[in-house]
């Protein structure tokens, strides 16, 4: 038995980098389509060295993508993070990253056309319905990868990709403060469960001991830290509409403490279980979005600037991701009213991508033998 051929793009979006497929060229029932993913990354194994995924929660990343089918939005997107060490195919939260790759995938596979120098695509992300504008340079009819922009995770420089999401808070957990309380007390550590895109555990480094500037192989290492912040995690979930999330990749959890480089806020993120090189798209909003309400933990240890608009440099350990927030409400209630970032993406490899047939045709068994 030989192997399947799957179209494939290798794409680098932001500090991740995933696999992009059209929808159509992949199975459309779910088991069989997650066991595809499982083969093509080379999961469950530590190393994924049978497949494409980079043995690291950052690069075991999917998009699965179409024409949009929403009246108003361009293109679909599904994310899919990967297991690496298990057999597990999630696709419960955002990725702002591997959305920052979607403007190119779609004009570079004619799912959409460039609109002159500036091209503006609506995506939907289908995991929560979160609509995002991506403005993207096309000078030439397609995505450029050449530019002066620069984000902190990434060498050299490439061309902007301007991200404003229009309508993330409350996507995943069905509201921005899922418990309607700015500050819960979670194992006894004050934090705020919060979702403006991403479902984030924000709470004070200080207040598990730490400092919030340790590097992040320190914290990797760290056992106690691990163990104590995920009993809170564990207990978080049900609090953030997420039940059990023993075996989710959500709620995130970021340690915040002063900021030490000019920045608005130091944060230290764990996705879920490793710490984070840097943050991830939706974290830093969600992180800034927490330090801009009065009286919570991010708030406590923030150096906020002011005004309606506001830009919000997110310190990680590789550098700065800035946030820009449009606030309106009052002082002692603000309102986010739109949250927008800076990414690039750049395309690495087109071609096929294989997995043994073998894979597909026990799918197919499994199927014949649930049906009798």
């Amino acid at each position: 038995m030989g192997q399947i051929a799957i179209p494939c793009m290798l794409i680098r979006g932001g500090t991740s980098k995933g696999a992009y497929f059209l929808r159509d060229d992949l199975p459309a029932e779910t088991a069989s389509r997650d066991a595809l993913l499982l083969a093509l990354m080379g999961s469950p194994d530590k190393r994924q060295v049978d497949g494409l995924g980079g043995a690291h929660p950052l690069t075991s990343k999917v998009a699965i993508v179409s024409r949009s089918s929403e009246p108003g939005c361009d293109i679909d997107f599904l994310f899919a993070q990967v297991g690496i060490e298990t057999a597990s195919v999630d696709t419960t939260p955002n990725c702002g990253n591997i959305l920052a790759g979607i403007g190119p995938f779609a004009l570079a596979r004619g799912l959409a056309k460039a609109d002159g120098a500036r091209t503006t695509l609506l995506v939907r992300t289908l995991n929560t319905g979160t609509v995002a504008a991506l403005t993207m340079d096309t000078p030439e009819g397609e995505a450029s990868a050449e530019g002066s922009a620069r984000i902190d995770g990434v060498p050299g420089t490439s061309a902007p990709i301007d991200i404003a999401f229009l309508d993330a808070a409350g996507s995943v957990c069905g509201a921005l403060l899922p418990t309607g309380n700015t500050v819960d007390l979670v194992d006894g550590v004050p934090c705020t469960l919060i979702d403006n895109g991403m479902p984030v555990i924000v709470m004070r480094a200080a207040d598990v001991g730490r400092t919030g500037y340790e590097p992040r192989e320190a914290l990797d290492k760290d056992m106690e830290l691990k163990a104590r912040i995920e009993r809170i995690r564990l207990a978080a979930g049900p609090l953030m509409n997420l039940g059990d999330v023993a075996q989710k990749v959500v709620p995130k959890i970021a340690l915040v403490a002063p900021p030490r480089a000019g920045g608005a806020i130091c944060t230290r993120s764990f996705i879920p279980h490793e710490c984070h090189a840097s943050i991830g798209v939706f974290a830093a909003v969600t992180v800034a979005t927490a330090a801009a309400l009065p009286g919570s933990p991010a708030a406590s240890v923030a150096a906020m600037p002011q005004g309606r608009e506001r830009s919000l440099p997110v310190e990680h350990p590789t550098g700065e991701f800035t946030v820009t927030l449009t606030l309106g409400g009052t002082a002692e209630r603000p309102v986010v009213e739109r949250a927008g970032l800076l990414r690039t993406a750049r395309i690495l490899m087109e071609g096929r991508a294989f997995v043994p047939a073998r894979v597909m045709a026990a799918q197919a068994g499994g199927a014949r033998h649930a049906a009798e």
